[in-house]
C-alpha cells in the first residue's frame, strides 16, 4: 500500500481571491486550488482544510468553498470521504512544457486533404469596406422590418415543428415556394421534392462533391472560373480540366481529352467575367455531357440581376436526361449572412439525399426557411427584387461612368450586361495582385482577376463589385482606388 503523506502546511499564502472581480468568488478559488494541486504543492493524499475553517481564513461564505470543492470532486482533483476532508487524488503529472532552450515537438501534420483545405482561396470582406466588394448586394436597402416581423412571428407560432432537426431536405413551405418561383423566372421544372436547402452555393457543392466524385475523376469547369467550386473540386481530389472562356468568344466547347465525370458552369452570368452563354453553346454543353455521361452543376450565380432584356431560362429547363442539378443562393438577392441556398436534383438523387444531410450537417435552421417561405409567398421578394434590379442599374451606370472618366488610362471596363459586379482589364504591366493590396489599405474590397485562373496564364485585371456603394460611396471609392493604383504603377 501507498504510505499515508506526512502532514504538510497547506500554502493559504498562494490563495488570493480579488472581490472587485467579475469572476466568481468561487471560480477564483477553484482556479488556485487546482493550481496548487497540478504543482504538487501538496502532495497526492494530502487533507485539504474543512470548508468552514478555508472559509474563516480566506473571510468567504462556506457555500463559496463547498461550491469550489465541489467542482473540483467533479472534475476527478479531490476525492471525497465520508465523514472527512476531501483528498488529494494522486493525478499523472501530463505534459509539461519545454524549458526554453528546447526546441517544442512539432505537431503532426493535417492529413492531405486537410492541407488542401487549408490552401484553397478565399475573399471575404470587413465590416463598412463595401467598395468595391464583387457580388456584395446593399444591404442597406433591404427590409429588414419586414424580415423582423415575419421572423418574429413563425418564432411565436412555430410551435416544435421549428425548433428541432426535422425537415432536414428542407421546410415544405420554402421548397414549395422555391419551385413556384424558379419556374416562373427562370424555367426550371421541378417538384418541391426536389429541392434541397443548403446553407449557401458553397455548401452545395462541397456536398455535390463528396456524394460525386471519387479521387482522379475529371471535372471541366470554366477557366477563369469561380475558385470556390475549384476548391470543392479539388479537395475532394478531382483532376480540373479547363474550359476557356473569353469575353469575345464565349464558353470554348471542344470534346474534352478526358470524359469528365462533372462539369461545372455559370451560364446564367459567367463568374467572374459576367458574359452568358449563348444557346448554340447551351445545346452543345448538354449534347457533350449526354456523350460523356456527365454530370452538370449549373450555378445560376447573379442569374436575377439582367440590364437588358428578362433574365434567360436555365439550361435545367432544357435537360431531357436527369443529368443537370441547379445550384443557386438567397446571398445576392437578400443579404450574404442569411446563409440560405438550395440544389434542385434529379428525382433518384433527390431521393436518397437525407443520409447525406444527416451525416455532414448541412442543412440551414427550419425557423429562417419558414420565414423566408412567407417572404417569398407574400410577395415581398418579387418587391424587392424589382426595387433592386433599378438601384442596381442606376448604380451601374454611374459606377461606369466614374470609372470611365477617372481611370480611363488603367482599367477597361468588360461590356457585361449581367451581375452586381464588372471585371476591370488592367493595362498591360500593371500587377493585380499588387492592386489589390494597396487598395486593402485604403479600404477597398477587390478581387484580382489572377486568382481566378488555375491552369491558364492568368489576365490581369480586378473584379469589382458597384451595388453597395451609393453615389458618394461610388466617388470616394474609385478615388481611393485610383491612389491604390498609382501607388502600384509609380
Amino acid at each position: 500500500m501507498r504510505p499515508h503523506p506526512k502532514p504538510q502546511a497547506f500554502p493559504l499564502d498562494t490563495l488570493t481571491v480579488n472581490r472587485s472581480s467579475p469572476e466568481h468568488l468561487s471560480r477564483q478559488l477553484y482556479h488556485g486550488l487546482v493550481a496548487i494541486i497540478r504543482s504538487r504543492a501538496l502532495p497526492p493524499g494530502s487533507e485539504l482544510p474543512s470548508t468552514r475553517a478555508l472559509a474563516a481564513e480566506l473571510g468567504l461564505g462556506r457555500n463559496t468553498i463547498v461550491a469550489a470543492y465541489d467542482q473540483l470532486v467533479t472534475e476527478g482533483y479531490l476525492a471525497n470521504r465520508q465523514g472527512a476532508r476531501p483528498v488529494i487524488v494522486d493525478l499523472p503529472e501530463g505534459p509539461r512544457e519545454s524549458p526554453r532552450e528546447e526546441p517544442p515537438v512539432p505537431l503532426r501534420s493535417p492529413s492531405l486533404r486537410g492541407r488542401l483545405l487549408l490552401s484553397q482561396p478565399y475573399h471575404h470582406g470587413r465590416p463598412g469596406h463595401v467598395a468595391f466588394h464583387p457580388g456584395m448586394p446593399d444591404a442597406q436597402s433591404f427590409p429588414f422590418g419586414v424580415w423582423g416581423r415575419l421572423v418574429a412571428r413563425r418564432a411565436s407560432h412555430g410551435g416544435e415543428t421549428l425548433f428541432g432537426t426535422y425537415d432536414v431536405t428542407g421546410h415544405p413551405a420554402l421548397k414549395e415556394a422555391i419551385a413556384g418561383y424558379l419556374y416562373s423566372a427562370r424555367g426550371v421544372r421541378c417538384r418541391p421534392e426536389q429541392i434541397v436547402i443548403t446553407t449557401g452555393a458553397q455548401a452545395a457543392f462541397d456536398l455535390l462533391a463528396r456524394l460525386l466524385l471519387d479521387p482522379d475523376d475529371t471535372v471541366w469547369m470554366e477557366e477563369p472560373g469561380y475558385y470556390g467550386a475549384k476548391a470543392a473540386f479539388t479537395v475532394a481530389g478531382a483532376r480540373i480540366l479547363p474550359i476557356a472562356v473569353d469575353q469575345e468568344r464565349g464558353w470554348r466547347l471542344d470534346i474534352p481529352s478526358f470524359s469528365p465525370r462533372l462539369i461545372y458552369v455559370t451560364p446564367a452570368c459567367q463568374h467572374p467575367l459576367g458574359i452568358t452563354m449563348r444557346m448554340e453553346e447551351r445545346l452543345r454543353l448538354l449534347d457533350i455531357a449526354e456523350t460523356a455521361n456527365s454530370w452538370v452543376i449549373e450555378d445560376d450565380f447573379d442569374g436575377e440581376y439582367r440590364f437588358q432584356g428578362r433574365p434567360v431560362p436555365a439550361i435545367q429547363s432544357m435537360d431531357r436526361s436527369g443529368r443537370v442539378i441547379y445550384v443557386g443562393t438567397f446571398a445576392k438577392l437578400l443579404f450574404p449572412a442569411l446563409r440560405i441556398g438550395f440544389m434542385v436534383l434529379p428525382p433518384e438523387l433527390a431521393g436518397r439525399i437525407v443520409n447525406a444531410l444527416s451525416t455532414t450537417g448541412q442543412f440551414a435552421p427550419l425557423l429562417l426557411q419558414a420565414a423566408l417561405a412567407d417572404f417569398i409567398t407574400e410577395g415581398h421578394m418579387s418587391r424587392h427584387l424589382k426595387r433592386m434590379r433599378r438601384i442596381y442599374a442606376q448604380r451601374r451606370q454611374l459606377f461606369r461612368d466614374i470609372v470611365t472618366e477617372r481611370l480611363r488610362d488603367e482599367i477597361t471596363l468588360s461590356p457585361a450586361e449581367a451581375g452586381i459586379q464588372v471585371v476591370g482589364y488592367l493595362k498591360e504591366g500593371i500587377d493585380d495582385i499588387k492592386v489589390s493590396q494597396a487598395a486593402a489599405k485604403r479600404a477597398i474590397n477587390v478581387s484580382p482577376l489572377s486568382k481566378y485562373f488555375q491552369n491558364t496564364a492568368p489576365t490581369q485585371g480586378l473584379v469589382l463589385g458597384y451595388a453597395a456603394c451609393d453615389a458618394a460611396q461610388t466617388r470616394d471609392g474609385v478615388e481611393r482606388l485610383a491612389q491604390a493604383i498609382g501607388e502600384v504603377v509609380g
